[in-house]
């Protein structure tokens, strides 16, 4: 059976995340006392989502293990609501900032590190932390997209939830410099106002784009699993379905 090594696993994924958020908290920066925290970095807030997420997932594996064969309808129903919600967030924000904010670093890291991640903060953050927040993000979800399907929402509500997600965070990022005079990232400092009216764009429909991919990878994932060759039989032991009413 899968589901017993897929709770191990989301168990060990949840207690990285707790780690990786509990280390970082604790390194003294001098960004983390001015106007915002950590709160004003997409990294960190990617890191809760990531943890709250995986948190939902082992609260839905408990409840799937505890209702299974208890005939209990209340307890199902319950059991699809907390279902839904793991789903949403997955499709919503789990997947497509995970994405972007892996993406995203190490592609202006390549370019110029000082843009996005100045050498300075090699005296704060050590290197095994640096990849908790900006590499294991990426293998950790996927991990979790192959190992148990997930019902996206309609096209429509999901894509209008990243906008607003999306717009939401740059208009923090924005009101964060009208209050401080600082941009939360260097390389914003650099260029003018129509490149970063066309940046800020620009990462909106990064940001769609990667739900779209999430969606397609999703179904491309399990149509094929769900898909036996010609002749051949499908093995459920390798399908993690959720429990009917």
């Amino acid at each position: 059976m899968a589901l017993v090594p897929c709770q191990v696993l989301r168990v060990a994924i949840l207690l990285s995340y707790c780690s990786i958020l509990c280390n970082y908290k604790a390194i003294e920066m001098p960004s983390h006392q001015t106007y915002g925290g950590s709160w004003k970095f997409l990294t960190f807030i990617d890191l809760v989502i990531q943890a709250v997420f995986f948190g939902i997932c082992v609260l839905t594996d408990l409840s799937s293990l505890l209702t299974r064969g208890s005939g209990n309808q209340e307890q199902e129903r319950q059991l699809k609501k907390l279902i839904s919600l793991r789903d949403w967030m997955l499709a919503v924000l789990a997947f497509p900032v995970g994405v972007f904010v892996v993406a995203v670093f190490w592609i202006i890291y390549a370019y110029d590190r000082e843009m996005i991640y100045p050498k300075l903060l090699d005296n704060f953050i050590p290197g095994w932390l640096n990849h908790g927040m900006h590499t294991t993000v990426l293998p950790f979800i996927l991990i979790e997209m192959r190992t148990s399907h997930h019902e996206y929402p309609s096209r429509r509500s999901g894509l209008t939830a990243i906008c607003t997600f999306s717009v939401g965070y740059i208009l923090w990022v924005c009101w964060v410099h009208h209050v401080t005079g600082m941009w939360v990232y260097p390389f914003l400092e650099h260029i003018g106002p129509g490149a970063r009216i066309l940046f800020f764009g620009s990462t909106t429909i990064l940001m769609n784009f990667l739900y779209l991919l999430g969606e397609v990878l999703n179904s491309y994932i399990w149509d094929t699993q769900r898909k036996p060759p010609s002749g051949q039989d499908v093995d459920t032991n390798f399908i993690y379905t959720e429990p009917s009413s």
